[in-house]
């Protein structure tokens, strides 16, 4: 079978042409040597039977023919895909590439997700011929249905009747999609499809007395009219018989058009509608017509084009009859939809064929071609899988996140990145259709504010914003609870104005995000005590207090730049610098050290210098100590981050950082291979102080991945 139908193939084709689907079948026999179907036939006659369809039925020219055998030849060799790039064509290594991108797809739940699929098919068809292949190719497998194993039938068929029944309807493909039909029906429903196929073939005889009988007394009355006609008997399928049976609720013998004598008559354009009421009006005068099952589609076809007028007579004998008539252009157009436009012209078949093709790039592009009753937004979105095989959509530049969201909002809460496609990718990752990714997330991860500018999709950024909304709640009624408690030691009493004064004079937004820096000891508390019980007590009590007067009380609670240390009471203005060795920073236990120039040198107690500075110098150490507040000022320290596994958990670091306040100002990461692969993070931070320091290390020890953190002695240049 295979060496027939490639030279049935072959013998319609000539020259370069001829030569490339010869040398593209060459490379499917030799890649698909060996392989058998279900039936132990060479695998090699499928490619070569859907070649046929794809040629014949369909007819497509020899590029989609040749696409057919190097997809087959191609799946999951990527030697052979690379063969094909270098000697083949780009549109047809493009129809490959999609053919190819279909065939990855594993559907799961097909009748629940069937609209999804769809467009998934059509998102890989960017060349329109893909998609008419693999409409092709689902009928070779259903007339083949009977040598596949009974779990692979069973899903086979739900795939063709929610995938590709739709898909041949609405392309026009109207004789593949009753095929396909009657072929589901074969198999879904055995019994009923028996049941109908046997009545059918016992009613055949009765059916074919009827035709010739009706027939006979009109053959004059048309001759005599001028008109060229064909006479066909049509007998619909055991499916269509069924549908109607179950729609009307009537037995097989309630079906009424059971069979059509179908008139097709051979008239020019302009003349075809006088032409078809004229043999309505010959067939009504001979015959007892019943006006309630008239059809006029010819004055207004039905939206897919079809054209006809169907009326039911009936004998002397009272048998009914279903008549439809119609000329050629539309019983081609009835038959094979709209790829019968091209070849009905008579223009030619190259040009007519690409006119047919670019009508169904546009309808497979048109909103609303795969559901009349669901929208979509012009396959403006992606599909992308699970590793279970369950299919999402979401909109197009969507991300990891925006995925891990649209799988359940929790998992979206406590997403740290995902393997995609196996391969380790951070939240910000964006996804293309047919990525198969698999969320990772850890239960101490929290979204931030930066989330909302790396999610696209509405669902993501609702639950993002819900939470936020919820966390910043919690840490303004915490940062409350903590304010009142040393309030109340500072015998003061907190009330709404003394928070409005004081988010005002701090210069913060809102009375919840001055509670919130309070809780994230953002806001220094001894500032507050001294704004509230200092001389500036009193003006505090004011009712009407001026902006001016705001703006003049925050000058006298903050510092002067650099201002942070009391080197001596009664000495201002000494000149000194945080010692680059061990990078102090507001709240650490520090010491001053006369350097030969005459500045203050400040180091850590814990510095690695400080035994020999103090032991060797003890007459140029200066005792200093931190003024009580530091709420306009930020110092710099550096941090190293060592943990399990690659440089990929540079995002979760920067998050976690963001997270607990602190700036970033520097970052790099390396890996090293001990007993296993880890990393080494280094970074320079801004943090407040000493305490907020402390919150940031707090934060990055609870990371899963993190073993140690280690504040650097020095700041790297």
């Amino acid at each position: 079978m295979s060496e027939k139908g490639i030279e049935d193939i072959l013998s319609t084709l000539k020259g370069n042409q001829k030569a490339i689907v010869e040398k593209s079948y060459r490379i499917a026999e030799a890649s698909l040597e060996g392989l058998q179907r279900d039936n132990r036939r060479p695998f090699l006659e499928h490619p070569v039977n859907v070649a046929l369809i794809v040629a014949d039925e369909i007819g497509l020219r020899y590029d989609a023919v040749a696409a057919v055998f190097l997809h087959e030849a191609s799946r999951g060799k990527q030697d052979v895909q690379e063969q094909i790039s270098k000697e083949f064509p780009k549109e047809i290594v493009n129809i490959v590439e999609g053919l190819n991108g279909i065939s990855r797809i594993t559907p799961k739940e097909t009748r629940l997700q069937a609209e999804n699929y769809r467009k998934l098919i059509v998102s890989y068809s960017k060349d329109p011929r893909v998609t008419l292949i693999k409409i092709a190719d689902r009928l070779e497998i259903m007339r083949n249905l009977g040598i596949f194993p009974k779990s692979s039938i069973m899903r086979k068929l739900t795939e063709t009747q929610m995938l590709y029944i739709p898909l041949a309807h609405q392309l026009g493909l109207y004789n593949i999609k009753g095929e396909m039909e009657n072929l589901f029906f074969k198999y879904s429903d055995p019994e009923h499809y028996r049941s109908i196929s046997n009545k059918l073939m016992a009613t055949a005889s009765d059916r074919e007395k009827l035709a010739s009988e009706f027939i006979r007394p009109l053959e004059k009355k048309l001759k005599d009219s001028g008109i060229k006609y064909t006479l066909k008997v049509r007998t619909k399928t055991a499916w269509s018989i069924w549908q109607k049976m179950q729609k009307q609720d009537v037995p097989f013998e309630g079906v009424h058009d059971v069979f059509a004598i179908r008139f097709i008559l051979d008239v020019p354009p302009e003349k075809e509608k006088e032409a078809c009421w004229q043999v309505y009006s010959l067939v009504t005068q001979e015959y007892k017509p019943d006006l309630s099952r008239l059809r006029d589609w010819i004055s207004k076809p039905k939206e897919n084009g079809y054209e006809s007028l169907h009326t039911t007579v009936e004998n002397k004998d009272g048998a009914k009859v279903e008549v439809q008539i119609r000329t050629v252009r539309m019983d081609q157009m009835a038959e094979s939809g709209h790829a019968s436009h091209w070849s009905y012209k008579g223009i030619k078949a190259v040009k007519g064929l690409d006119e047919w093709l670019l009508d169904v790039k546009k309808m497979l592009e048109t909103p609303g071609l795969l559901s009349q009753n669901t929208p979509h937004k012009d396959l403006d979105e992606i599909f992308v899988f699970t590793p279970n095989g369950d299919l999402k959509q979401l909109p197009k530049g969507a991300c990891v996140l925006d995925f891990a969201f649209s799988i359940h909002s929790n998992l979206g809460m406590t997403c740290t990145g995902a393997k995609v496609n196996g391969k380790v990718k951070s939240i910000r990752e964006e996804l293309h259709t047919g990525d198969v990714v698999e969320i990772m997330s850890r239960k101490d991860q929290k979204p931030s504010r930066d989330w909302l500018n790396i999610v696209i999709s509405s669902k993501a950024r609702s639950h993002i914003k819900s939470r936020l909304k919820e966390e910043e709640g919690k840490m303004s009624r915490l940062g409350r609870e903590m304010l009142e408690r040393r309030m109340k030691n500072w015998k003061v009493e907190l009330t709404e104005e003394t928070l409005s004064v004081l988010a005002k004079h701090f210069k913060f937004k809102s009375i919840g995000d001055f509670l919130i820096a309070i809780n994230d000891y953002k806001m220094d508390l001894q500032a507050v005590k001294e704004f509230l019980t200092g001389e500036r007590k009193e003006e505090l009590k004011e009712k009407d207090e001026s902006p001016s007067t705001v703006t003049k009380l925050a000058e006298k609670a903050t510092r002067g730049h650099g201002d942070y240390l009391v080197i001596s009471d009664k000495l201002d203005n000494i000149s000194y610098k945080m010692a680059k060795c061990c990078n102090p920073i507001f709240g650490d236990d520090v010491f001053g050290f006369v350097t030969a120039t005459g500045g203050i040198s400040i180091h850590r107690i814990s510095c690695p210098n400080a035994a020999r500075l103090i032991s060797h110098y003890p007459y140029r150490i200066q005792k200093v100590r931190w003024r009580q507040t530091s709420t306009s000022s930020q110092f710099q320290t550096g941090l190293k981050v060592i943990g399990n596994g690659d440089a990929s958990i540079s995002n979760t670091i920067m998050e976690c950082i963001a997270s607990a306040g602190a700036s970033i100002r520097a970052f790099r990461i390396s890996e090293r291979q001990k007993n296993k692969l880890e990393f080494v993070a280094e970074m320079e931070l801004s943090v407040g102080n000493n305490a907020h320091l402390d919150k940031v290390i707090s934060a990055l020890k609870k990371l899963r991945e993190v073993t140690n953190v280690l504040r650097t002695s020095e700041r790297k240049k």
